[in-house]
């Protein structure tokens, strides 16, 4: 296997789900309450949307096609910011950012996201591709520090995996206050801020599964359900006439820029 592979499932198109796998990775108390009571006050995505933005997609892009030392480099700059996120006596929950079963979560999440992304853009794989992908993603969560052995070793392992661990989301008021701002794109000029909220309401609210989507108290029904998949499905077929190099932006600008930052010595995070 090549990163060929892992290629194939990143698009530029799955940044419709961002909003979402936010909302999934936050629906766990301990990440939920570790983003929102941060000290990191640089990497907080209310104060610094697009550096926030920046980090994570660019964390996707090295995790996905980056080389191992880009990995390394990339691990130890994000491993100094996590050692600033810990719970105290006043948090509502414990939690600590270097916590590798948090991270594993994480990285479960952006797995979960990559498979129902290209879903539902109408891309298909065979169930020997599916294994392949779903083995090579255990990067989303070792480039942090994650064991390559906490990845649960093959898709049927994972789905029983993702099922216990749903028993423990809970999003409550304070996190849902949080998450439901991640909709609300206060930072446009007025006369944008409705149209693109709905937008993203609608693209965020059918990209979650019917356990996040009820915890964060959005409504669904049928009939979004059909205009959400024709959507998904006329991007898709739009998507596959795109030469390789705008297909996977922004994700091929992000590491050539983190490629770059490693070569000047610039921070990467």
């Amino acid at each position: 296997m090549t990163t060929t592979d892992l290629r194939r499932v990143v698009h530029g198109a799955g940044l419709l789900a961002a909003a979402a796998n936010v909302i999934m990775q936050l629906a766990r108390p301990a990440v939920g309450y570790g983003v929102h009571e941060s000290r990191v006050e640089s990497g907080r995505l209310a104060d610094h949307p697009v550096k926030r933005t920046r980090t994570t997609l660019s964390y996707l892009a090295v995790a996905m096609l980056g080389t191992d030392a880009e990995k390394d480099a990339f691990r130890a700059a994000v491993a100094v910011a996590h050692r600033q996120v810990y719970s105290t006596p006043e948090s509502p929950v414990r939690y600590s950012g270097m916590d590798p079963r948090l991270q594993l979560w994480v990285a479960a999440c952006l797995y979960r996201g990559l498979e129902d992304t290209y879903a539902a853009l109408g891309h298909t794989l065979t169930p020997a591709e599916a294994e392949d992908i779903y083995r090579r993603s255990h990067v989303l969560g070792t480039t942090l520090e994650v064991r390559a052995d906490m990845w649960p070793p093959d898709r049927e392992a994972f789905q029983r995996y993702w099922d216990a661990e749903l028993t423990a989301v809970h999003i409550d008021d304070t996190i849902r206050e949080h998450l439901l701002g991640v909709l609300r794109p206060d930072r446009l000029p007025r006369p944008l801020r409705a149209p693109v909220a709905r937008l993203n309401t609608f693209v965020t609210t059918g990209f979650l599964p019917p356990e996040f989507r009820d915890q964060m108290h959005l409504d669904w029904d049928a009939r979004r359900q059909r205009r959400f998949a024709l959507m998904m499905r006329t991007i898709g077929r739009l998507s596959r006439w795109q030469p390789a190099a705008v297909r996977e932006f922004p994700f091929n600008y992000l590491l050539w820029d983190v490629k770059r930052r490693i070569r000047r010595g610039e921070p990467l995070i």
